[in-house]
């Protein structure tokens, strides 16, 4: 999979994945706000949902195939949704301030968007890996 036209060297090239990292940034920052006793519950789960979004989206980039990038980038998008669910659970038990929570689905639905514009480029085979040697 080269692209020898590409601009993207890295993963971290990668504007969703820039994003990605806001996002976890994000999260960490509104969950230090949570109840002690959430700290092993919502905390720890938000925390890792986020983390995981931008590691699949590195971790696909190395990947050798355009199924194995795809894969990865779907496991991505699956820990966006989790993230999604958790953050409404966390406003309906009053743990998110309104405008945390309008926030964090704001970033989320970009991060979504993102991610499915990549994901049907690798998929149309406009490979967004770095050209290795």
């Amino acid at each position: 999979m080269r692209d020898e036209q590409s601009s993207v060297r890295s993963y971290r090239d990668l504007i969703v994945w820039q994003k990605s990292i806001s996002l976890a940034e994000t999260v960490y920052q509104v969950t230090q706000a949570f109840p002690r006793e959430e700290v092993y519950g919502l905390t720890s789960q938000m925390r890792r949902a986020a983390v995981s979004v931008a590691s699949n989206i590195a971790e696909g980039n190395a990947r050798q195939s355009r199924g194995e990038y795809l894969q990865f980038l779907g496991n991505a998008r699956g820990s966006l949704a989790e993230l999604y669910t958790q953050a409404t659970i966390a406003a309906r038990l009053d743990l998110l301030r309104s405008d945390s929570e309008e926030q964090l689905v704001d970033q989320l639905d970009e991060i979504g968007r993102l991610l499915n514009a990549l994901r049907s480029a690798i998929a149309a085979g406009q490979s967004s890996k770095r050209s290795d040697p």
